[in-house]
């Protein structure tokens, strides 16, 4: 019988998140910029449709735990990675801090960026308020840069449908970025919750409705990424989110190995090279002992089925783990995943991407230790104001005058552009930190963290024993 080889008709573009979220995902954030140089190359060369290398927690943690400049990492992948475009996350007003900051600070933050070498700008917002997105956007453009708009996936059960987030509610959302002037769109599924045949639906009513490539980016923690992308495939979608094998599955996305694989001979079979894919896993496999001590080993399962029930991403129960470690109340880690589903709902069903994740989280904390409501942060307030944008659905009125009584930022919810509340910060801030900052890089770092930065920048330009700055 003679074999009938199939041309790939329509190929299915890679993105490569090794460099980035593959780690942050496993290991906590921590690869060193030295350690990526070994492959970059050949990275390069394995034709990815773009490589993820900075945004997400890179920033914050390359200059508190590892001492690099976090500017410097794109800089210097890009004298070895010269063909592949640079891709990097941004939480649009948030660029990639915790607050929201002026729109003096995200012009700036978005022009350096681009100047460093970031081509693609997967610019979100936990609330899918586009609004939080608009000053980031339009600097994206101006510097003529790509701008992936994002749909941050969230459910209200286990699949998807329902009042809140249905067919409609993601269609609509991605009219309004194609409105925006995206040149594409990220299903954006950060706690692994797309199951396959919803990922089908998904991705099929998008190629419908939208002109613009569709994105698809998950993770593995509750074991369905794999074949959610398949079905996704099928579907139509155009390019999709994978890490080198060592770097993947867990709560990190999948592994493009198999996936390569599983397409060869289709009619979207990938133009990768599955042999040269796999010797680029080995030089991750030599360096993994210098990381394995974050990797998470306190269960058996690879997999988190619980997800399934409390949707909670896996960063999400490791920085409670974390805290209630500290507290030492690991032991109530069950009660307080729980209360995070009961705080969420009262929360207006936000999705849990950063930094709401982090916002409903230490409430869940707080209400399962002293009472639901009893100790209220800051930040929950905040939400509740309205600072952070407009919630999926109205938190109610009654919790609302608990939580905001007597609050020193307001008592009554704002209705307008979050950012519209901020007054511009760039030159304040240079009045403040002086010297210290010696270039424009310094001051957007030190505005994003303060207390970490000012301390980075003292080990960055050390003061030796006459007194004196080093140059």
């Amino acid at each position: 019988m003679k074999d009938t080889k199939i041309v790939p008709t329509n190929p299915i573009k890679i993105q490569d998140n090794t460099f980035r979220d593959g780690h942050q995902s496993i290991y906590a954030t921590r690869m060193r910029t030295e350690d990526m140089l070994p492959i970059a190359e050949e990275m390069d060369n394995c034709g990815f449709y773009a490589m993820e290398v900075w945004g997400g927690a890179t920033f914050d943690t390359m200059h508190r735990f590892l001492q690099e400049d976090p500017w410097m990492r794109p800089k210097v992948l890009k004298k070895y990675i010269t063909k592949t475009p640079f891709s990097m996350l941004i939480r649009g007003q948030n660029l990639v801090g915790y607050r929201h900051y002026a729109d003096d600070v995200v012009r700036a933050f978005v022009d350096k960026s681009c100047e460093i070498g970031i081509d693609i700008f997967r610019c979100f917002d936990a609330l899918n308020d586009y609004r939080n997105i608009e000053t980031c956007v339009q600097r994206i453009k101006d510097n003529g840069k790509h701008f992936q708009g994002v749909l941050c996936y969230s459910l209200t059960d286990i699949r998807l449908g329902g009042d809140v987030y249905n067919l409609n509610y993601y269609v609509t959302k991605a009219k309004e970025l194609e409105k925006m002037g995206a040149d594409s769109i990220c299903i954006k599924d950060m706690a692994g919750l797309l199951s396959p045949y919803d990922a089908y639906d998904l991705v099929s009513a998008l190629k419908k409705e939208i002109k613009l490539p569709i994105h698809l980016h998950t993770h593995y923690t509750s074991g369905m990424a794999s074949m959610s992308y398949l079905k996704a495939i099928e579907a139509g979608v155009d390019v999709v989110d994978t890490c080198l094998a060592p770097f993947a599955l867990r709560t990190s996305m999948p592994a493009v190995e198999p996936l390569v694989a599983t397409l060869t001979g289709t009619a979207r079979a990938s133009n990768l090279d599955l042999h040269k894919l796999l010797q680029l896993s080995e030089h991750l496999e030599e360096i993994a002992p210098k990381y394995n001590h974050h990797l998470a080993n306190h269960k058996l399962s690879i997999i988190d089925n619980a997800v399934l029930a409390h949707q909670i991403p896996g960063g999400m129960i490791s920085n409670l783990a974390g805290q209630l470690k500290e507290m030492k109340a690991l032991h109530r880690l069950g009660e307080i995943c729980d209360e995070v589903v009961r705080t969420r709902k009262d929360m207006g069903y936000p999705p849990l991407v950063t930094p709401v994740s982090q916002i409903i989280g230490a409430q869940a904390v707080l209400n399962v230790l002293f009472g639901r409501y009893v100790r209220v942060s800051n930040q929950l307030k905040d939400l509740v104001l309205g600072l952070y944008g407009k919630t999926p659905v109205p938190i109610d009125a009654e919790l609302t005058r608990k939580l905001l009584k007597n609050y020193k930022r307001g008592q009554e919810p704002i209705s307008g552009r979050p950012a519209d509340q901020l007054a511009p910060e760039i030159e304040e801030a240079r009045k403040t930190i002086g010297n210290l900052a010696r270039t424009d890089e310094d001051l957007l770092g030190w505005i994003l963290f303060p207390q970490t930065m000012e301390k980075y920048l003292h080990t960055k330009y050390p003061v030796d024993t006459t007194g004196k700055v080093s140059a």
